[in-house]
């Protein structure tokens, strides 16, 4: 009995110490957990701050400038450059899109009279990408079909020259200039290129106002050039937003030779092994080529674009 007893003793001094090691061990463990928690807590807001935006004072859109002395104005500006500040993988790609295209941009628009800042529209439209819209507007520009025929692109399911970036850009500054001389300043140009003149003169001629910011207009262009504008700013001025991009990171253009041709092409994989590419890199740089073949029916005279040698490693 007595044996039996001392037995009983040793299993419950053992229990207690059991217990009082787990107890000890568990708390050391959550203090352990908390205090990474804490670190990990520290670090990630050292890090990462999230905060209001500062407009600059003097925002403009083609040197007109914004009247943020109206708080419903200054409300809609908040909104483009917390929206486009803070949607980062989508700035970082304009970011790197930009670096190709806009020296293609930038030339035609000084040629034809038209503000710098017009090639923030073309980002605003597209995205800088061959995109179409639910209503049939294409390319980089994002021109529909009878505005394109309108101004002499080529437009059928053999070529779209919508999607030929230097031949788009020339069209959209001849409607950009065109409907300058109409309304008189830039802002009311560009909130017409997207909503066309149509719609804008209906709504000057119903709120009975001759100025963009003083018009009610709807969701999409009464963000518009708010947008354009917040744009511009982020891509001008990545490092003030917070954006570490390297030059290394953006994406470059490949050097082309241009190839002309007048006659039919039965086949653009055969015509693209001449020049050692295949035709995937020959799409990649003419996208207005929509078939594998070009019909040209009236030996008009086209011009590809051939990457020069080097750029590419084809396989075997």
């Amino acid at each position: 009995m007595k044996f039996l007893k001392s037995v009983l003793m040793v299993i419950g001094v053992f229990f207690v110490i059991s217990t009082l090691i787990f107890a000890v061990q568990t708390k050391q463990e959550v203090d352990t957990i908390s205090k990474e928690n804490k670190v990990l807590k520290k670090s990630v807001s050292e890090g990462y701050r999230i905060s209001a935006i500062e407009i600059p004072k003097d925002l403009n859109f083609a040197g007109e400038i914004v009247p943020q002395d109206d708080p419903e104005i200054r409300e809609r500006i908040d909104r483009e450059f917390l929206v486009n500040t803070y949607w980062q993988s989508n700035a970082l790609l304009l970011m790197k899109r930009a670096n190709k295209y806009f020296p293609i941009i930038e030339p035609i628009l000084a040629k034809n009279g038209i503000p710098d800042d017009f090639k923030y529209l073309a980002v605003a439209e597209s995205g800088l990408d061959n995109v179409v819209s639910g209503a049939g507007a294409s390319g980089f520009w994002q021109i529909m079909k009878a505005t394109g025929r309108q101004y002499g692109l080529e437009i059928n399911s053999n070529v779209d020259e919508r999607y030929h970036i230097e031949k788009a850009t020339e069209v959209a500054c001849k409607y950009l200039n065109k409907y300058k001389k109409k309304y008189g300043n830039w802002t009311l140009t560009a909130a017409s290129y997207n909503a066309g003149t149509g719609s804008i003169d209906r709504y000057l001629g119903s709120q009975k106002v001759s100025n963009y910011y003083d018009l009610l207009l709807g969701q999409e262009t009464g963000r518009y050039v708010f947008r354009i504008m917040a744009i511009k700013e982020i891509l001008s001025h990545p490092e003030k937003y917070g954006f570490e991009i390297k030059k290394e990171d953006l994406y470059e253009s490949i050097p082309t030779f241009k190839v002309e041709v007048d006659t039919p092409v039965s086949n653009f994989a055969d015509f693209s092994e001449k020049y050692d590419i295949n035709y995937k890199i020959l799409k990649r740089h003419n996208p207005w080529l929509r078939e594998p073949h070009l019909n040209n029916k009236t030996s008009k005279k086209y011009t590809i674009d051939i990457p020069l040698k080097g750029y590419y490693k084809m396989s075997k």
